[in-house]
């Protein structure tokens, strides 16, 4: 097996905010958007953070006994979407759920994996997806996982099958 870098921002071992249930959240390192009023500005430098293998990331999640998934937040996780490709492959094989959020829009991702291969298999390994950028003039903190009205929380298998946004 190849193992990948990511560079990360860091991690949380056990969320109850970044998806059901209880979820082990990577926060990826850089991000083309830089929304204003964005919850982790830290992670806008590519830079920034620390870079570690997806093995090792894996080796904390299999550790983690109570997990229902895990989540990847950013920074953009499709600026580095092979390594997070990567990493949901080997998720998914311990039979959890993988939650990707991305500042990019279903349509926009979709377009881009015509062209980008990883792009393509982290769409197609994440379960759910939390896309569009942060608009500070739509926050909401009532609406479950997101942060402004404007962000979907999408079926990915369900999208890609209609070739259209479809929520869940």
């Amino acid at each position: 097996m190849i193992w990948l870098k990511i560079k990360i921002a860091g991690y949380t071992k056990e969320s109850v905010v970044d998806g059901p249930g209880v979820r082990f959240v990577v926060y990826a390192q850089g991000c083309p958007h830089r929304c204003a009023g964005c919850h982790n500005p830290e992670t806008w430098e590519v830079e920034g953070g620390k870079t570690v293998g997806d093995e090792e990331l894996f080796s904390l999640i299999r550790g983690s006994k109570l997990l229902s998934g895990v989540t990847f937040s950013g920074g953009e996780p499709f600026m580095q979407a092979g390594a997070f490709a990567s990493l949901a492959a080997m998720v998914k094989s311990l039979h959890l759920d993988v939650i990707t959020y991305s500042g990019y829009t279903f349509e926009e991702l979709l377009a881009m994996s015509e062209d980008d291969e990883g792009i393509k298999l982290l769409l197609q390994r994440s379960d759910y997806l939390v896309d569009g950028r942060y608009i500070a003039a739509e926050r909401d903190l009532s609406i479950p996982f997101r942060g402004s009205k404007n962000q979907r929380f999408l079926d990915v298998a369900a999208s890609l099958a209609a070739g259209s946004a479809v929520g869940k």
